[in-house]
């Protein structure tokens, strides 16, 4: 098994665990406002909240590192020496 895969997917359940505590023990409702964006504050449950915000982050993080791996074939040349 390959050790950056494993460490990554170490690291994905500890966030998912952060999530769930934050989700059992914030459970009252709080006002979110954004006054360019929303004409009314957006009140639901702080646990909502975190998991949202960490949504948005999640799928930024993605869009911005997607892309960018090393591509295959590199620049050999086509001759042989045999």
């Amino acid at each position: 098994m390959n050790a950056k895969l494993l460490l990554k997917s170490i690291f994905i359940i500890l966030v998912a665990l952060l999530l769930v505590l934050m989700g059992m023990n914030n459970r009252s409702s709080v006002d979110f406002a954004l006054r360019p964006l929303l004409k009314k504050a957006v009140k639901q449950p702080a646990a909502l909240m975190y998991f949202s915000f960490f949504g948005i982050g999640f799928l930024t993080g993605t869009i911005m590192t997607a892309g960018t791996g090393k591509k295959g074939g590199g620049t050999r040349s086509a001759r042989s020496d045999r």
